[in-house]
């Protein structure tokens, strides 16, 4: 029937007949393969392509070792006649490998290049067609829609130049201009796979008999490679005699390209085993597996343009191919990390890399791996902790609680790939731990969805452990104990046992049944064994990846989840999107949307990736953005950085060196991203011109930059958003478009070489300056990537170093950074000159203003960036407006606690500046000498100048500063003043001057400045103890740092946090988080500050009853004092010191230690540690019956004090004089 209307239809019969005369035929045998190819052959004709295309489809699935030629032709038709030109290519290129003389495919591709404008390559496929026929314009009359016939008729005229009208070249119809003709890349950037297979075969004799015998195995090798080729989407890329090159990833990705290549390799080797080059020589081939980023000349025909690939993997898998022992394939370590272990290996000799002397591991594939899942077996059985999955666990326990009890419960889970559908199946599995339970696992396979049970029948076999080299009486033993659990029956160990293709017969006899009865009982075996499991035990029944299913296994989910339901039995079905599942709205059927993760968890997820240590904050902000909440996107880039060397590992932490590179896409990654793309061959330019924008595009910046018609565009778009790649929002000529995936845009990107994409940018660039000239000042980083792209330099450092000014002045000190770095690798590929050495004179400075907010005042990375500085600063003859420069590295080297180098440097600013009569130098001057003066408990001078600077300030004459320290400076010597006050034994003006500052800051809506003044204000609050002020200033501080990503304020945050805690009687976690604290802001290079900081953890063991930890810790604080010269808190820590000897019993080390404290006190003038010592001490001689003599030593000083006779010091102070009179 189906012959008979194929014939008909050619003759003119009517078409709708011959197709319900086919479709008859399907009826009597619906997996009838021929029907469905006929039935595809009279829809093409009859102008229904994409209904052609079904039943193609269909033909192939069910017929899949067949010869794919025709019905892969019939497809490449369908696609022309749908003006898909770019999907049809491929299609008939594969048809064309399939059999190299069937005319058709070579007609149908020579008309899809002439519409996408490819007229060089039309015409090399004309020539072909000519050397196979001479008829050129045959099939036409077939096509019976006119504008179907057209369409045709005009291709091959475009490819043969034909102008003729005559009847084999009927008059032309005017079609619209297809926007498959929109300029293409002639070459890209892509990761493939490559196969390399060799033929292995005796060498022949002389004469021709032997020639001949080789000259067929070659032929029959080369279908060989064709067949597999096209059966694992792989494109046959240079046949040459007894070798050849496949590639998979090109011209079109898919999703799992490496794993396809060693599938085709290792069935590539076994079909050659069958060939003979004579009947006592057989024929083998050996096979080389590669994978890496090359670029690709477009075309890449079977021989018949003038393609060429650049890249290490064609060469590499050539190597590993002639290395290879006969009928074995060899892989290498990138194609290996990207199939995990879903096969078997062995592990082969490293062989030389070539042109070098590093050595290249190798690994022979011994076939198919018995994996428990697809998910193990490519991320391994080490998982990462789960983030941001915890509802979604919860709702598992819970089906998992009624299943239990006897309450049967369906859980549909659906995510798209990566999101972790099976990441939270194993997150179950632990939650369960030993809980009494049987765990059953399937999973589906894209390659197996013509496999009827797949999943069911790698089930049986994992669980039965079926070992490579088991003989199949072995295997039936091994059945036989498995499904003894479930007391099977001798019927259902013949079903099961004939499912695995064993040898059941003569244990087990078969009954004889009809096709359909015995796929029926098998079904019933299957479900029967799940009932006696689950009467024994509750069962997690796990089915992964549904979307690949195969029809018989879908029919035999539909009876589980109707049996399932009165069963002690959780079935969670996982599945992507796409897939329809027919069973949600039905009773005891849940639903399970896995939705991408927050910022918040990604973050974490990042942390937990780097192995628990912390990332800058860039990288992880990036990463974050990049990966858009999908986890794997989230580990798989983490990975990359951390492989990528841009990062230096330092105890807990990892540094960046250097400004932060574009990241890589990782290789595990290339193939899903594009793989969509590639489907859209004829929307590609668009794709890149919109990856190219950025994440997000206009359709006005889109249109302007490509320059095609609006409808070629509009149809360009409609595409790349019908796919889901790209996102609309809007209407042209206002609508906006956006990626679906950060990666996709960045893969999209990456596939332009330097030239186009440098000729891309700069286009771009040029089209927002001429149509919106706003964005020089609102967005100037948006024009200075695209100029930085283009490689125009000059201008890409003039915007980015606008974009930093702008960041600053908003705050955003982490962008500003960037930003400013990035301004500087610019400028640096400019000539040196003195201008050029001025520009980046300023970019240094700016650049240290904004580190030392981010990474913080002593990391090193700020202080190389002052120290550049201070060269250019030199070189230039010290300019005055640069002041700031000696003034960053000043505060860089107290920081560190380099007080002594701080303090020349602080002389020679205010030396230079009042030399000038400047008047902004002599404020850096004053703060930093107030700050310095400080720090090293010379309070008087300190006091002097920090009033000097707030006397002279002016906010208008001085705005600039703001910009070049970072922060106000008159609010932070406030900040510095009211410590130098309280110390001096001003408390009361020394409060003032802090809550001043605090207010002014807050006023100033200025978060550096507000982090920079709260920090020292805390301090105040701590030494005052005003507990309740200080926790709310620390609960500001640390919401201020964390939403601003100040590293060393945050960790003073976490340090004043622990001691509030403390205070409120939570002293352990007060303890924990004064050490955390600590570490984090010594992370950051910071010296300054840690006997105080040490002070405070000291006082909290003191109080937890640590008495010798105390004393420990205030050891090491002396010894840091002793180094640096850090003395302002120095009479203090002597005093707890003295203290803690106290309360062990050594009184006289501990007056001694007193005395030393007075000491201190009375040389820096600072009367309040003057009082605390003295009152300290005063107590001890009371204690030891000299009460006159304490009286002497506490009456004078506190009668010193003027102000603050409220304060706790002042007050414990008098009620002791008052004990002594």
């Amino acid at each position: 029937l189906a012959n008979a209307a194929q014939v008909l239809a050619y003759f003119g019969e009517d078409m709708s007949a011959m197709m319900a005369l086919v479709d008859r035929a399907l009826a009597l045998n619906p997996n009838f393969a021929r029907g469905w190819h006929v039935g595809g052959i009279l829809r093409l004709f009859a102008g229904h392509p994409d209904l052609a295309i079904e039943y193609a489809e269909t033909a192939l699935r069910l017929s899949p070792r067949a010869r794919v030629g025709t019905p892969l032709t019939v497809i490449g038709a369908a696609h022309l006649l749908a003006r898909r030109f770019d999907q049809a290519v491929p299609k008939l290129f594969l048809a064309i490998q399939e059999d190299p003389s069937f005319p058709a495919p070579y007609r149908y591709l020579a008309a899809c290049y002439a519409h996408m404008g490819r007229l060089g390559e039309a015409r090399t496929i004309v020539a072909r067609l000519r050397e196979i026929t001479g008829d050129i314009w045959a099939g036409a009359s077939w096509f019976r829609g006119p504008e179907q016939r057209e369409l045709y008729l005009s291709g091959l005229r475009l490819a043969t130049g034909a102008d003729s009208d005559s009847e084999a070249a009927p008059p032309r119809i005017d079609l619209p201009r297809d926007p498959a003709s929109i300029p293409h890349a002639e070459a890209e950037r892509r990761q493939i796979t490559v196969l390399s297979c060799e033929l292995v075969a005796a060498a022949p004799g002389g004469d021709g008999v032997a020639l001949e015998d080789l000259r067929e195995a070659v032929g029959d090798f080369q279908r060989c490679v064709s067949a597999s080729a096209t059966r694992h989407q792989g494109f046959v890329y240079r046949e040459l005699g007894g070798s050849a090159l496949i590639l998979f990833g090109y011209p079109e990705a898919h999703e799992h390209d490496a794993e396809q290549a060693i599938r085709a390799g290792l069935e590539l080797c076994a079909a050659v085993r069958t060939l003979r080059l004579n009947a006592d020589a057989p024929v083998r081939c050996r096979v080389g597996i590669a994978t890496g980023m090359v670029i690709v000349s477009d075309p890449v025909g079977v021989g018949m343009a003038g393609e060429s690939i650049v890249g290490d993997a064609p060469n590499l898998a050539a190597r590993l191919s002639l290395s290879a022992q006969a009928d074995t394939v060899a892989i290498e370590p990138a194609t290996r990390r990207l199939i995990g272990n879903l096969f078997e290996y062995g592990e082969l000799g490293a062989i030389q890399a070539a042109g070098g002397n590093d050595l290249i591991r190798r690994w022979q594939v011994l076939g198919e791996s018995v994996v428990a899942s697809r998910f193990e077996a490519l991320r391994g059985s080490v998982l990462s902790q789960l983030v941001g999955r915890d509802d979604e666990v919860d709702l598992l326990l819970r089906r998992w609680a009624r299943a239990k009890a006897g309450d049967g419960q369906i859980v549909l889970v659906s995510g798209e790939p990566g999101v972790g559908k099976s990441r939270i199946i194993a997150a179950l599995a632990e939650r369960l731990g030993a809980e009494p339970h049987l765990r059953l696992r399937y999973f589906c396979s894209p390659y197996r969805q013509d496999s009827a049970l797949f999943p069911f029948v790698e089930q049986l076999v994992h669980t039965a452990g079926f070992a490579r080299d088991d003989v199949p009486a072995v295997k039936l033993e091994k059945l036989e104990a498995l499904l003894a659990r479930a007391a099977a029956t001798d019927e259902d160990l013949a079903l099961l046992g004939d499912l695995l293709s064993l040898p059941v017969s003569e244990r087990h006899p078969l009954p004889s049944l009809s096709p359909q009865r015995k796929k029926d009982r098998t079904l019933e075996a299957v479900i029967r064994q799940l009932e006696g499991l689950a009467r024994q035990e509750p069962v997690v029944m796990v089915f992964e990846d549904a979307q690949w299913i195969d029809p018989t296994s879908r029919e035999l989910l539909d009876l589980m989840i109707e049996r399932v339901r009165s069963l002690q039995v959780l079935l969670i079905v996982t599945f992507r999107p796409e897939f329809e599942p027919p069973w949600t709205g039905q009773e005891q059927v849940s639903v399970l949307m896995l939705n991408r993760l927050n910022r918040r968890d990604r973050i974490v997820l990042v942390e937990q990736t780097a192995g628990g240590k912390s990332l800058p904050y860039e990288v992880v902000a990036q990463i974050a953005d990049r990966a858009d909440g999908v986890p794997l996107f989230v580990e798989e880039l983490t990975k990359s950085v951390l492989e990528s060397g841009v990062l230096r590992a330092e105890a807990d932490r990892y540094v960046l060196d250097r400004s932060l590179p574009p990241f890589a896409i990782p290789a595990s990654l290339h193939a899903s991203l594009l793989a969509r793309l590639d489907r859209l061959a004829s929307a590609r330019p668009v794709a890149q011109i919109g990856a190219a924008i950025g994440r997000q595009f206009h359709y006005a910046l889109l249109h302007a930059v490509s320059r095609l018609p609006e409808d070629e565009l509009h149809w360009a778009l409609a595409r790349l958003v019908a796919s889901q790649l790209v996102l609309q929002r809007g209407t042209p000529p206002d609508a906006v478009y956006s990626f679906k995936h950060g990666l996709v845009q960045d893969a999209v990107h990456d596939t332009l070489l330097r030239a186009a994409r440098q000729q891309l940018h700069a286009q771009i660039a040029e089209a927002l300056e001429a149509n919106s000239p706003e964005m020089m000042d609102s967005q100037p980083e948006v024009l200075a990537r695209h100029y930085g792209e283009a490689g125009l330099v000059e201008k890409a450092a003039f915007y980015w170093a606008k974009a930093g000014h702008r960041s600053a002045s908003r705050s955003a000190m982490a962008e500003a950074a960037s930003q400013y770095q990035k301004a500087l690798d610019q400028l640096r590929q400019l000539p040196e000159t003195p201008d050029r050495q001025r520009q980046e004179l300023e970019l240094r400075t700016s650049l240290g203003a904004a580190l030392m907010v981010v990474r913080g005042f002593a990391a090193p990375e700020t202080g190389q960036v002052y120290g550049q500085a201070r060269q250019l600063w030199e070189q230039l003859g010290s300019p005055a407006e640069f002041l700031h420069v000696p003034r960053g590295q000043a505060l860089y080297h107290n920081m560190r606690g380099e007080i002594y180098l701080a303090q020349r440097l602080d002389t020679d600013l205010l030396r230079l500046s009042r030399q000038r009569n400047d008047s902004a130098g002599l404020v850096l001057g004053n703060l930093c000498a107030g700050q310095t003066q400080m720090y090293a408990g010379q309070f008087a001078s300190s006091r002097s100048h920090l009033e000097e600077l707030l006397a002279t300030y002016d906010p208008d004459t001085h705005r600039s500063l703001v910009h070049q320290a970072a922060q106000y400076p008159h609010v932070n010597a406030r900040a510095h003043l009211g410590i130098v006050l309280f110390c001096l034994g001003f408390p009361q003006q020394g409060l003032a001057q802090g809550n001043e500052a605090i207010a002014e800051a807050r006023r100033l809506a200025h978060p550096p400045s507000l982090a920079a003044n709260l920090a020292p204000g805390a301090r105040l609050l701590a030494l005052y103890g005003d507990d309740a002020v200080l926790s709310e200033w620390t609960d500001e501080l640390v919401a201020v740092t964390n939403e601003q990503g100040f590293a060393l304020w945050c960790a003073l945050g976490t340090i004043f946090c622990g001691w509030v805690k403390v205070k409120e009687g939570n002293v352990t976690e007060g303890i924990s988080l004064l050490r955390n604290g600590s570490a984090a802001y010594r992370a950051t290079g910071a010296e300054l500050y840690m006997p105080y900081h040490i002070a405070l953890l000291g006082a909290a063991c003191e109080i937890a009853g640590q008495v010798e930890e105390a004393s420990t810790q205030l050891d090491q604080a002396l010894q840091i004092v002793d180094r640096t010269g850090e003395r302002w808190f120095a009479a203090e820590l002597y005093r707890h010191k003295g203290r803690l000897m106290l309360r062990q019993g050594h009184t006289a080390a501990a007056e001694e230690l007193y005395r030393q404290a007075l000491r201190i006190a009375r040389e820096q003038e600072a009367k309040l540690w003057e009082l605390r010592a003295a009152v300290s001490l005063a107590r001890l001689r009371r204690d030891q019956g000299h009460r006159a003599e304490a009286r002497e030593l506490l009456a004078p000083v506190y009668g010193w004090f003027t102000e603050g006779f409220d304060t706790p010091d002042l007050k414990e102070a008098k009620a002791l004089l008052q004990e002594l009179d």
